[in-house]
């Protein structure tokens, strides 16, 4: 990295942050909006994905992000370390195109262990996509499906088992994503029928889309957390990222946020420089994106003494950026957790709580551990 360009300060950063996260201000956008300036949003809890969703809403509903994946506007695949997330599919190619990079299914683990050589994929991801055809399968569906042919009969025992890690390399490809629960079971449907799906770009028109998305969503930001979002996140490989970087270098502008070097995307250079501190305090769910895109030993968002609770899924409170607690609801109550040695700002989490009942529908009440 060359020598940085100007200086801010953490809360300046964090305040400039906030608002790229549509945290502050609020944003207006839709669900697909939120996803799509986020990147992904875990899946993992129905709940906590909505919240996410909601509290960087002015206008939300509940159910808002179920009725989004219902309509496709939102769809969900395995990316970011195998799990399951929401992303928007108008951007999902260029994510999934990172996490195809490194071509696991050509693994000599995975040939032996599925019997699947690399060149018999296309036939397989074929079968795949002709299976599902006349509409969403489940995963036993579509196991009885592909192991009523021959040449994929040995994968009986697999789809038996939930084929969990083989049907994960065709959400990647672009194959297939979630369908709509039936009877409490996952579906899968092809993505390639929603008409928002644009498809896989090219690996190395892919990777400078993908950070510099990043850096406009999650900047200031040092090359250690592109490694940790793309990289550890989705196997991208460091030599391609640090390339992909290099590339982008006549695009990107250091600053020096108290004495961390980071970068910033240059059209956005001038909005970090007159950024100022936020004293907005937030309620967000565990695992928000806020976090979560930064990696929870970013001290600067995630100060130690707080790690292990952030860690454990718990829902976290917001001042300026920083997590300063935690939450928890029960029936109409929700009850705070201050952890910070600052001021605790009970006002702004009257606030706050109010705002969250407004998402939730109902009405809730501040207590204090």
């Amino acid at each position: 990295m060359s020598s940085p360009q100007f200086s801010v300060t953490w809360p300046q950063a964090l305040g400039f942050r906030l608002g790229r996260h549509l945290l502050d201000p609020i944003g207006v956008g839709s669900v697909a909006d939120v996803v799509g300036r986020l990147g992904a949003v875990p899946a993992m809890d129905d709940a906590l994905a909505e919240l996410a969703v909601a509290t960087r809403r002015t206008a939300s509903r509940p159910g808002a992000l179920a009725r989004a994946l219902a309509d496709g506007t939102v769809v969900s695949v395995f990316a970011y370390r195998g799990a399951v997330h929401h992303l928007a599919p108008a951007d999902a190619g260029t994510y999934l195109a990172l996490r195809c990079a490194g071509r696991q299914w050509e693994l000599k683990s995975w040939v032996d262990f599925y019997r699947l050589r690399p060149d018999d994929w296309p036939d397989f991801r074929a079968a795949v996509r002709e299976a599902l055809d006349d509409g969403p399968l489940t995963i036993a569906e579509l196991g009885a499906a592909l192991t009523a042919q021959r040449r994929y009969r040995h994968l009986r025992a697999v789809f038996d088992d939930g084929a969990g890690t083989l049907v994960k390399p065709l959400t990647w490809q672009g194959d297939i994503c979630f369908g709509p629960r039936r009877d409490g079971r996952a579906t899968f449907q092809r993505l390639d029928r929603n008409p928002r799906w644009t498809g896989l770009p090219d690996l190395d028109a892919a990777g400078p889309r993908a950070i510099t998305a990043y850096l406009r969503t999650y900047g200031p930001a040092t090359p250690d957390h592109v490694h940790h979002w793309f990289g550890r996140g989705l196997s991208a490989g460091r030599r391609r990222l640090d390339r992909w970087l290099t590339e982008l270098a006549p695009d990107l502008v250091e600053v020096d946020v108290e004495g961390t070097a980071a970068l910033v995307v240059r059209d956005d250079a001038d909005a970090l420089q007159a950024a100022v501190a936020s004293p907005a305090v937030r309620l967000l769910p565990g695992h928000d994106q806020w976090v979560m895109g930064v990696g929870t030993q970013d001290r600067h968002v995630v100060p130690p003494a707080v790690r292990d609770v952030v860690t454990r899924k718990a829902n976290l409170v917001l001042e300026g950026g920083v997590v300063a607690g935690t939450w928890a609801r029960r029936e109409g109550t929700v009850t705070i957790t201050w952890l910070a040695d600052t001021p605790r700002p009970d006002r702004a989490m009257r606030d706050e709580v109010r705002r969250l009942g407004a998402l939730l529908d109902r009405e809730l009440t501040t207590a204090w551990d």
